[in-house]
């Protein structure tokens, strides 16, 4: 089916969508934010008329099934993701969802085929991809500027923020029946899609995960090795309780 204009609705109004993805959907050409929800109806309205929104809902099933709304984009914290993932192929509506895609491999594989079944498509939100910079790296590595590559190593580590040593009051990204594990998780997932992205696949993976600090129930540490299906290798180190702050990825290649 082809459409003159997308007409979006957003389930999760936060802060994600204040200033990446929500005035996106209002600038793109050929696209609209119809409708948005949050369980909270007071800040779903206090989004919309900020955004200059249509329509807003403080249920999901309501805005899932307005005939106005064609793909449903879901930016709520990963443990709704399935849920609605679901609800919406069933509703006949393509999904767009942010990541971490899912709580496990076993939600995403069932939202996967949910998709597939209902016959439509499932978007998750690594926008990374199109920006200038990471084409650019991609270019350069198809027209071998470094010859062949034979590893990356990526590292990140942190400074711990005061939120997360509030165990009373821990952000969601932190607590693993919500996010599905910790700062790895909703951070880390952006680096190993960039490295798909560039390198391929991966294919095996070794790893640990601890937590060293105890500030919150998720890991805090997560150190891994890994080989893509092209035989380049691979090492990372990501740590969210370190001196300072530092995110690095550095991809090692032959003479030309």
């Amino acid at each position: 089916m082809k459409l003159d204009k997308v007409r979006w609705g957003i389930i999760g109004c936060g802060d994600v969508t204040e200033v990446k993805s929500g005035p996106a959907f209002q600038k793109v050409q050929n696209s609209e934010l119809v409708a948005v929800m949050r369980r909270t109806g007071e800040l779903a309205k206090d989004y919309a008329n900020r955004h200059g929104v249509p329509k807003w809902y403080d249920n999901a099933d309501a805005l899932i099934n307005d005939p106005e709304i064609d793909i449903v984009y879901i930016a709520t914290p990963p443990d709704a993701h399935r849920e609605y993932t679901i609800k919406a192929a069933q509703a006949g509506k393509p999904v767009y969802v942010e990541k971490p895609m899912g709580r496990s491999f076993k939600d995403c594989q069932e939202m996967i085929a949910t998709c597939e079944a209902a016959g439509v498509p499932l978007f998750v939100a690594y926008y990374r991809r199109a920006q200038p910079r990471f084409l650019k790296i991609k270019e350069l590595l198809h027209n071998k500027a470094i010859g062949d590559v034979r590893f990356v190593s990526s590292t990140q580590y942190q400074k711990v923020t005061e939120d997360l040593k509030d165990p009373q009051n821990l952000p969601w990204r932190v607590q693993p029946h919500l996010a599905g594990g910790g700062l790895f998780f909703d951070l880390a997932s952006h680096t190993l899609d960039m490295l798909d992205y560039l390198l391929g696949p991966i294919n095996e993976v070794q790893g640990f995960a601890s937590n060293q600090a105890g500030h919150y129930p998720a890991e805090d540490i997560v150190t891994g090795s890994y080989k893509f299906e092209s035989g380049v290798h691979g090492v990372g180190n990501w740590c969210f309780t370190a001196f300072e702050n530092v995110d690095k990825n550095e991809i090692v290649g032959t003479p030309r």
